[in-house]
C-alpha cells in the first residue's frame, strides 16, 4: 500500500470537513496537515490512527508555512462571502489571494499535484463579481509554470449543513432540488451538489501514480 501525505486549507468548511473525513478513511493516506486559523475541537474529527497535524495559521503570512506544503497532495477548500467577509476586498482576499498563496507554496515545496475549490460558471469576464474573481483565479493559478498538475473543480450549490446561516443560499438550494430534475443534458452540471460529492471529486484530480521519495 502506499502511503501518500496531504495538506488541507478551509479544513473546517462544507468540503473542507467531507474532505478531511474522506482522507482519513482512506488507507493510502499516512499523514495529513490541516492549516486553520484558531484550534480545532478534538470533537471535530475522528483520528484513532492521529494521522492528523494540525497547524493554526496567520493566512495573510502563509508564505511563513511554506514548510508544511512539502506533502504529495495539496488540497484548498478555503472560499467565504461577501456577506461573511464584510467587503469586496476581504472577500477577495480569502477566495484568490490566500488560494493563489498556497498554490506559490506548492509549487516552491514541489506538490505533485494542487486541487482547489472554484465554481461553475467561473468567468474573469462575468460581470458577476463572485464569478469574475473565481475566473481570475483559474486564470492565474492553471498556467502557472512548474506548478504540477494544478485542477479546479468547478461545483454548483453546496449540499449539506452548515455552522453558519445563509438565508439566500438555502432558497437558492431548494429551489435547485426542485427543478434538478429537469436539469438534463447540459444544464446537469448547475444541480446542487453534495459536499461529499465535491470532496471525492477533488480527491479523484489528485496524482497517486507514487508518492513522495
Amino acid at each position: 500500500m502506499s502511503h501518500f501525505s496531504a495538506i488541507v486549507l478551509g479544513a473546517t468548511g462544507l468540503v473542507g470537513k467531507a474532505l478531511v473525513k474522506q482522507l482519513l478513511n482512506d488507507k493510502r493516506y499516512h499523514h495529513i496537515t490541516l492549516l486553520v486559523r484558531r484550534p480545532l475541537p478534538d470533537s471535530l474529527f475522528a483520528d484513532p490512527e492521529q494521522k492528523l497535524q494540525v497547524v493554526v495559521t496567520d493566512f495573510d503570512k502563509l508564505d511563513d508555512y511554506q514548510g508544511y506544503f512539502s506533502v504529495d497532495h495539496a488540497y484548498v477548500c478555503l472560499g467565504t462571502t461577501i456577506k461573511q467577509a464584510g467587503s469586496k476586498a476581504a472577500f477577495r482576499k480569502v477566495d484568490f489571494e490566500y488560494v493563489h498563496a498556497a498554490a506559490q507554496c506548492a509549487r516552491a515545496q514541489h506538490c505533485q499535484s494542487f486541487v482547489w475549490i472554484s465554481s461553475i460558471g467561473a468567468n474573469a469576464n462575468s460581470s458577476n463579481f463572485y464569478l469574475r474573481v473565481k475566473g481570475e483565479l483559474e486564470n492565474a493559478i492553471l498556467p502557472m509554470l512548474n506548478l504540477r498538475k494544478p485542477a479546479a473543480v468547478q461545483p454548483s450549490l453546496l449540499l449539506g449543513e452548515r455552522e453558519e446561516s445563509r438565508p439566500l443560499e438555502r432558497l437558492g438550494i431548494l429551489f435547485g432540488k426542485l427543478v434538478a430534475p429537469l436539469m438534463i443534458g447540459p444544464l446537469r452540471k448547475y444541480r446542487p451538489v453534495e459536499a461529499d460529492t465535491v470532496a471525492r471529486n477533488m480527491m479523484a484530480l489528485q496524482d497517486f501514480s507514487a508518492p513522495r521519495a
